[in-house]
């Protein structure tokens, strides 16, 4: 039988997956309807706290920049305790200006019901800012 922390696991690693693959109704479909997707630092656009309307004009917006019309992201590490699932990740995506975007992550994911509830992204703020802001 599986524990809640083995499920919400497996909840965030198949998020990771649909994530990965760029359709962003299908990312949305896997977040609570008050879902708060919230960034650090300062980037231009990305850093602070979006609700899910927010986080969906981010995604879109990073995804048609992207030659694959997505980010990649590979969890390298999990730790959970209850509804918080922790996750160390590696991004990886070719931009359509040439760059490439290859970042580390400490997620913090809130899960709920099988769904993604919240989430807490820490990051390399240089290099994002380095890749997808600077002219």
């Amino acid at each position: 039988m599986s524990t809640l922390e083995d499920r919400n696991k497996q909840t965030v690693t198949e998020f990771m997956e649909v994530f990965s693959g760029g359709d962003v109704d299908a990312i949305l479909d896997r977040m609570t309807d008050d879902a708060t997707w919230w960034v650090a630092g300062n980037i231009p656009g990305i850093s602070g706290t979006k609700d899910k309307a927010g986080f969906k004009d981010m995604v879109s917006g990073i995804a048609g920049s992207t030659t694959s019309g997505a980010i990649r992201l590979t969890p390298l590490a999990f730790t959970a305790e209850g509804e918080r699932v922790a996750v160390e990740t590696e991004s990886y995506t070719e931009l359509k200006n040439g760059r490439i975007y290859n970042n580390i992550y400490h997620f913090l994911f809130t899960v709920r019901d099988g769904k993604i509830a919240g989430v807490k992204e820490y990051l390399d703020t240089e290099h994002t800012t380095a890749v997808f802001v600077t002219p």
